[in-house]
C-alpha cells in the first residue's frame, strides 16, 4: 500500500503562511518555525505528522502530498477547512 510521510505547519491566513514560507526558503529551521507558529498540534514535534495512507488526510491535503511535489520540496500555501498549510514530504513509498 502506498503511504508518505510529512510535516506541515498550519496558519490561520494565506499571508502568514507566505511570510513564514519566505522565512524558510531564506534559510529558516521548518522545525523550529512549526513549533513557534503552527496551529496544529504536531507543532511540538516539528511539524512531523508521522505515516499515513492516501485518503487518511483532507482532499487538498491528500492531493499535495500524493500528486505534488518532490520529497523535500516546500509546498504551500494550502487551503484546507483548518486553515492554510505549509507541507513538507519527508517520505514516499
Amino acid at each position: 500500500m502506498a503511504y508518505a510521510e510529512a510535516r506541515h505547519i498550519l496558519v490561520p491566513t494565506e499571508e502568514e503562511c507566505n511570510a513564514l514560507k519566505a522565512e524558510i526558503e531564506a534559510g529558516a529551521d521548518f522545525a523550529d518555525i512549526a513549533a513557534q507558529k503552527s496551529e496544529c498540534p504536531s507543532g511540538r514535534n516539528g511539524g512531523a505528522l508521522g505515516r499515513f495512507s492516501p485518503g487518511q488526510m483532507v482532499p487538498e491535503f491528500d492531493e499535495a502530498v500524493f500528486r505534488g511535489g518532490d520529497v523535500g520540496e516546500l509546498q504551500g500555501p494550502i487551503q484546507t477547512q483548518f486553515g492554510f498549510h505549509l507541507l513538507e514530504v519527508t517520505a514516499r513509498g
